[in-house]
């Protein structure tokens, strides 16, 4: 074993990791990185297929934004941002509510995705608060959702292995069925369901909008739960069910903002006007940590107080608006224009669904499902029946290991490989990573059926 990797199992504690495992299967030393491969100490090069955790969106290297880093490291590395500010963070902050949804016109800065959702929990809470309207203290989320590992993200996310050991710490919240349309909630079929798995949040609400402050989602995509990509009508009636009842609606991008569902934010798909909208992972391309809550004018105002009213909001992170991770995400957005990002995805999101829809073939495969350059592909182990392997059979972790031979990374959401790419993607490495992932499946598929 290399000495760098027995130096790392000694001192560090992975994330969503058992370090048991590490003796059979240990980290791997990664020494560089350019366009969409990632090198490590011996030589061997991988696809990122899963963009370092969803965040890279023009590759690794990427000259512009490094140019950006450095030019900002030559005046201003970090100050303090409450009573103080500097132009990256205006310049970002314009940029961002230019680019959201009309209703959103107040930037409030963090450092993380969780921590975006912390904010925009807090910030409607204390809203109502504010105008009087003290009993809306609760939340709705959907029971397949994620929003990130702090306590009260994962207070409005759904119960399972990740989290379900703090369920003692959450603060109490509603869940309701999530549009998981391969196994939906009310048993119907996607082509004449109607959309009755919104039923149940209407009911909710219908009865308890007196307590209710707001409703939590990750438009269009579940990303965490397995990338389930569900109807964009079902985001829409979501929308209108909050209006109607007067809840926050807040949306968190974090996952599918910046491009990745084919359009800078998801929510783009419908004409809707959220109360929030949470960001992060995409915002500077990877490159820095950042997040970023945007709000109204009618939620911000209600915190513009004299301050003996005890309206201010107390909330706020050491690196709040860093102006070198200001500076990344500037430079980030401007390649997006530069470069026509959005044009190529959508081009290449064609060959990429059609790529997807080889797999339904394969006798583990029971669902393919897709968004401009999100895919899943989700394995089952009985197909007509839709039986799921269990926790025990980890059927990913062998796709994992035999990715790792052909040069890509096909890190499983449980039984779900799923591809989560760099918009930078070129025809020819799609169709690298489509061809192998697809030969991976179907040799695990052989055997699989042979035993």
């Amino acid at each position: 074993m290399n000495n760098w990797i027995k130096r790392d199992l000694k001192y560090i504690w992975h994330p969503y990791t058992q370090m048991k495992d590490c003796e059979n299967l240990p980290p791997i030393l990664i020494e560089k990185a350019r366009g969409l491969k990632l090198y490590d100490n011996k030589g061997n090069f991988y696809y990122d297929t899963i963009s370092s955790w969803w965040c890279n969106v023009h590759g690794h290297n990427h000259p512009k934004i490094k140019k950006a880093i450095i030019r900002q490291l030559d005046s201003l590395e970090h100050i303090l941002f409450a009573g103080f500010t500097h132009r990256p963070a205006i310049l970002l902050a314009e940029k961002l509510v230019s680019l959201s949804p009309p209703s959103l016109n107040k930037v409030f800065f963090s450092d993380n995705g969780s921590t975006a959702v912390e904010t925009a929990l807090k910030m409607s809470f204390q809203y109502w608060q504010n105008i009087g309207k003290k009993d809306k203290t609760k939340f709705v989320s959907l029971d397949y959702g994620y929003h990130g590992d702090t306590v009260g993200a994962m207070s409005v996310s759904g119960v399972d292995l990740f989290n379900e050991v703090f369920k003692p710490l959450f603060f109490s919240s509603f869940k309701v069925p999530s549009p998981y349309c391969y196994r939906c909630p009310m048993g119907k079929e996607k082509s004449s369901c109607n959309l009755d798995c919104a039923e149940p949040l209407e009911t909710l609400v219908r009865q308890k909008s007196h307590e209710i402050a707001g409703i939590v989602l990750e438009p269009l995509v579940m990303a965490a739960a397995g990338m389930i990509v569900y109807p964009k009508e079902y985001l829409k009636r979501v929308a209108e069910i909050a209006r109607k009842y007067s809840i926050h609606l807040i949306l968190d991008e974090v996952a599918t903002g910046f491009g990745k569902t084919g359009k800078m934010f998801a929510c783009e798909y419908v004409n809707i006007q959220p109360d929030f909208m949470c960001l992060s992972k995409g915002i500077t391309s990877g490159y820095l940590p950042m997040g970023a809550t945007l709000t109204t004018d009618t939620i911000y105002e209600a915190f513009y107080a004299n301050y003996e009213e005890r309206k201010t909001f107390y909330h706020g992170h050491t690196y709040t608006a860093n102006p070198v991770a200001c500076s990344a995400a500037l430079a980030s957005l401007e390649i997006f224009k530069e470069e026509d990002t959005l044009g190529r995805v959508r081009e290449v999101s064609f060959l990429f669904h059609q790529g997807l829809e080889k797999f339904r073939g394969l006798n583990l495969v029971g669902d393919v499902r897709y968004i401009g350059i999100i895919g899943a592909i989700e394995l089952v182990k009985e197909k007509k029946r839709k039986v799921a392997f269990s926790f025990k059979e980890r059927v990913g972790l062998e796709i994992y290991k035999q990715g790792l031979k052909k040069h890509l990374i096909l890190r499983p959401l449980g039984s779900i490989i799923y591809l989560f790419l760099p918009l930078s993607i070129s025809k020819k490495e799609l169709e690298y990573v489509l061809d192998n992932t697809y030969n991976i499946v179907k040799s695990v598929d052989k055997k699989s059926i042979s035993q």
